[in-house]
């Protein structure tokens, strides 16, 4: 890393040049007009700017880069320097200190304008003017009007207007001999403009010839990661930076493709291709729709590839750990990545079809998306083998072991990395359970406080009473709740016993919301759930056309106790349902629940 100060002249030359670049994972310049003049009014003052930051290329295509908004250039040149810090600020000085045209900005009304900057000479030289009083920005006709525009207040659209009314246009500033036909043009009105230019170049124009950029290099040998971290320390003000954005960059930049396929590596359309297939298919991972990205997510699928090639590399002999972190995304080599890209993929489409198998069928009941990463790479790991039944009971356990143990919550990247070598030895026959697997476990109290839907296990609860057999209370001629029918009637989580009734016969709420209390069912059967659960039992069993006792073992399928609901007997239900559920989450997990003394719903 080095440290120097170059001129002003000397960094906006080389930014018109295009030697100065953006890395395309830069965000887009969208400086206002007003905060344009304040800047220029810093620069006239030779004020500090502030420090900008650069990278070094070593003269090789490190990420995709483009020039600073404004800039033109022929395609394809290799810039010697990258900013990473001070592109609102170059891009702006650039803009209205050296180009031949006028800036497109935004007014005070976020309103798209084109506007050319000019100094008020005298309040310029005025030593009690306010120098921002001097800056001065004109239409694209470079005429100031005023009253609705049925008024010209200043009309500078030509060299003579400029110079009668004492404006001095700032796009000349570094051109020397456009400076010297303006100055001989001002001097030639009047005898007193020689005191007035010698003053203005001295007092201004000189300060903006001479200013000075304090500038850190970085070097070219620094490594993504630590260009990620400097970018986003030093961007605090905007969006943070995503991986997927850098390795985009770098993609792009890759010649060796570029040369081999005519064309730069498109990262973002290869992952919003594959992401609309994946969730066209399967629901549970999401959604791309009018510009949203939600489940399923473009680092998310990053981390699985990283998995699956660190996995490899380790086999091999080539690599100590697996790994997912940053470091590791941004070190993902392009070749690696297109090998991999159809086979995470796969994987990822075959866990979509294991959430079915486990009645989740909608991005709103997953418990967990993060740990969808390692059992998609353990996937693309095994193969088919995943689908072995002993296999799939495996994975079964350890999927609901994380879920019902809640082990996928924070921070999640060292237990990926440990459950996709321990579940690929379980799957080859090792005895020794994953972490996951001994780890979790279940406070048979927890069901008490399960009350909202920002618990996995509450998520989990709901699947498993669909998996076991739960059949809708107003749709009995469904014998299960498929994805279709879930998606397609809103099925949810609803009260057994109503909130009202609980809180009115003396209850607590809190035992009313406790997922004890509730079961999944559709929008419509859940209408007809009010009052004392005696009364809807009858109405819905009446509307449905099945008899008491067979609708009983309808009311069984959720893990009710149909005798306590028709008897308005909470106590009973609640005891009873609790049990019950503790008891299919022994049997998901393969293990005992962990009970306090005197322990009771």
């Amino acid at each position: 890393m080095a440290l120097d100060s170059p001129k002003l002249r000397e960094l906006l030359k080389n930014v018109a040049a295009a030697k100065i670049q953006l890395p395309d994972f830069q965000r887009e310049w969208k400086w206002d007009d007003e905060r344009i003049r304040a800047l220029i009014a810093t620069v006239t003052l030779d004020y500090p700017l502030g420090v900008v930051m650069t990278l070094e290329t070593g003269g090789a295509a490190q990420f995709r880069a483009r020039t600073l908004a404004g800039v033109e250039s022929e395609a394809g040149i290799v810039p010697d320097l990258l900013l990473l810090d001070g592109q609102q600020r170059l891009t702006s000085l650039v803009q209205a200190l050296y180009l031949d045209r006028p800036v497109a900005t935004v007014d005070a009304r976020d309103r798209k304008v084109e506007r050319w900057y000019y100094l008020d000479i005298d309040k310029a030289i005025d030593p009690e003017a306010d120098r921002d009083d001097a800056v001065v920005s004109v239409p694209a006709d470079r005429v100031l009007r005023e009253d609705f525009a049925r008024r010209v207040r200043l009309n500078l659209s030509t060299r003579e207007d400029e110079c009668r009314e004492g404006y001095f246009p700032l796009h000349l500033a570094f051109d020397d001999d456009a400076v010297s036909a303006w100055q001989k043009s001002f001097v030639k009105l009047a005898d007193e403009n020689w005191d007035r230019w010698a003053a203005f170049n001295a007092r201004v124009l000189n300060n903006i010839r001479e200013f000075l950029i304090p500038m850190i290099r970085l070097d070219s040998a620094t490594p993504n990661e630590a260009v990620c971290s400097v970018f986003e320390r030093v961007n605090t003000g905007g969006v943070a930076l995503n991986v997927f954005e850098l390795l985009t960059a770098t993609y792009a930049g890759d010649r060796k493709h570029a040369e081999e396929y005519g064309t730069e590596y498109g990262l973002p359309d290869v992952w919003r291709g594959t992401k609309e297939k994946l969730v066209s298919q399967y629901p549970v991972l999401g959604q791309v729709e009018s510009g949203r990205d939600e489940g399923l997510t473009n680092v998310d699928f990053l981390q699985a590839v990283s998995l699956v090639l660190s996995f490899e590399r380790k086999q091999a002999g080539r690599a100590n750990s697996v790994a997912c972190k940053r470091r590791d995304l941004l070190a993902l080599p392009l070749a690696d990545f297109r090998r991999l890209e159809p086979v995470v993929a796969e994987a990822f489409a075959w866990v979509g079809e294991f959430l079915g198998t486990q009645a989740i069928f909608a991005i709103r009941d997953l418990p967990y998306r993060t740990q969808l990463v390692p059992l998609a790479a353990v996937r693309a790991l095994l193969g088919d083998r995943a689908d072995e039944p002993d296999a799939v009971e495996r994975l079964t356990r350890w999927f609901w072991c994380g879920v019902l143990g809640e082990m996928y919550g924070g921070s999640v990247e060292s237990r990926f990395t440990r459950d996709v070598e321990q579940l690929v030895a379980w799957m080859n026959g090792e005895s020794v359970e994953p972490d996951t697997v001994v780890e979790a476990a279940f406070l048979a109290e927890r069901l008490n406080t399960l009350t909202t839907r920002n618990s996995a296990a509450y998520k989990g609860l709901q699947a498993l009473i669909i998996k076991q057999g739960a059949v809708d209370w107003l749709h009995p001629e469904e014998s299960q709740m498929t994805g279709p029918f879930v998606i397609g009637q809103g099925v949810a989580i609803r009260q057994v016993f109503p909130a009202s009734w609980v809180t009115r016969n003396g209850y607590p709420k809190a035992r009313a919301d406790s997922i004890v209390n509730k079961t999944p069912m559709s929008h419509l059967a859940s209408r007809r759930m009010t009052g004392a659960p005696s009364t809807y039992v009858g109405v819905l069993a009446r509307e449905t056309g099945t008899p008491d006792e067979w609708f009983d073992d309808i009311l069984g399928t959720h893990l009710v106790d149909p005798v306590a609901l028709r008897r308005d007997d909470f106590t009973t239900f609640c005891a009873d349902r609790y049990e019950r559920l503790l008891s299919l989450v022994e049997r998901t997990m393969g293990k005992r629940v962990i009970r306090r003394a005197g322990e009771t719903a």
